[in-house]
């Protein structure tokens, strides 16, 4: 078991004034950006709904000392990823879970 703790962190927002061709590029990349194709990842995993309306970015961020600064490190993220794309938004919110925490309980069960 490591000391380093391991964070699931989702960041979840709304798309907002995005540029004909931002727009224009999601659309073409839809099938990449499949809810069902993506992952918890270092760099983040980039998914939206069909309608272009809502999207989310899924992180594992590691070594954070607790949910809330992982779920920070994850919207500082998000927000990078989403003005270098060009991407207008709005609302970011994150979710943060220690997964950590059940290789933990596992050690403890064990004994």
């Amino acid at each position: 078991m490591s000391d380093q703790r391991v964070f699931r962190v989702t960041v979840r927002g709304r798309f907002h004034d995005l540029s004909d061709a931002a727009r224009r590029y999601l659309v073409g990349a839809q099938v990449e950006h499949d809810i069902f194709v993506s992952a918890f990842t270092v760099e983040g995993t980039f998914t939206y709904d069909e309608r272009i309306a809502f999207f989310n970015l899924r992180y594992e961020i590691r070594g954070a000392d607790d949910d809330a600064a992982a779920a920070t490190a994850a919207l500082e993220e998000a927000s990078r990823f989403l003005r270098t794309m060009r991407f207008g938004y709005q609302g970011l919110r994150a979710d943060a879970v220690d997964t950590s925490a059940i290789w933990d309980d596992v050690a403890r069960k064990r004994g």
